[in-house]
């Protein structure tokens, strides 16, 4: 936890995990399930959360501030496990591609990743975990070329990681989901590039991809690693 939190004997035993985008959508689903199962949670956020939990500590950083990143994670004393759901989303035709909108994509999805990365896996311990909040249109999809090559970035870069962090057990692994119930999809701004619902008639919950990233965290899953999980509702069907 930062160098400013207090570590009582009880806390000292319990798991810590760090969290981006805990503010709102997923990453608050996440760190809300993780607080309910024991750990302790940091959260990087630009924005405040609306919650409040004694196992939880907030750090406002921007994610696409390199050297704001940087200093903030320097702060961080113990790790146990690392969930990078904070995500943007920016759409257009290839053809209207804004090349500031892609930069701050990647800077968000794949440049935070592997600053997280490389300030926080030396500290996490034999079996520690990590996820990353992907995408299914990683694959493709109409209006969002640039959010897809960002996302599918992730694969190539977790499954390395994967491969470089085997010989101490830690996993990392990749939870897509399909479109889902969160501020960021109902962002005005995607209005020309509306999610279609995929065929169970709804849209993904925030609390489903929050239970695999807790089941991902969890000792049943310590065999898997550098996989992407797709959660779709039957999208990819």
């Amino acid at each position: 936890m930062p160098n400013n939190t207090g570590d009582s004997s009880a806390q000292a035993q319990q798991k810590v995990a760090v969290v981006t985008g805990c503010s709102s959508g997923i990453g608050e689903s996440i760190a809300r399930l993780l607080l309910l199962q024991g750990w302790r949670v940091l959260g990087l956020s630009r924005r405040e959360v609306d919650f409040d939990h004694p196992d939880f500590a907030h750090i406002a950083v921007d994610l696409n501030d390199a050297a704001a990143l940087q200093l903030a994670l320097q702060g961080i004393e113990r790790v146990d496990a690392l969930v990078h759901a904070a995500g943007l989303l920016r759409v257009g035709r290839h053809t209207e591609i804004d090349l500031a909108d892609g930069e701050i994509m990647w800077r968000t999805h794949v440049q935070a990743a592997a600053l997280l990365l490389k300030y926080l896996s030396p500290q996490l311990p034999r079996s520690g975990r990590v996820v990353l909040i992907g995408s299914r249109v990683a694959t493709g999809a109409v209006d969002k070329s640039l959010y897809a090559a960002s996302k599918a970035a992730y694969v190539g870069f977790a499954r390395s990681v994967a491969m470089e962090l085997a010989d101490r057990a830690i996993t990392v692994n990749i939870v897509s989901p399909a479109a889902t119930d969160t501020p960021m999809l109902r962002d005005p701004a995607r209005a020309r590039a509306a999610p279609a619902l995929p065929p169970f008639g709804r849209l993904v919950q925030p609390d489903e991809i929050a239970a695999m990233v807790g089941f991902l965290l969890s000792p049943p899953a310590a065999s898997i690693t550098g996989q992407q999980i797709v959660i779709c509702g039957g999208a990819s069907l």
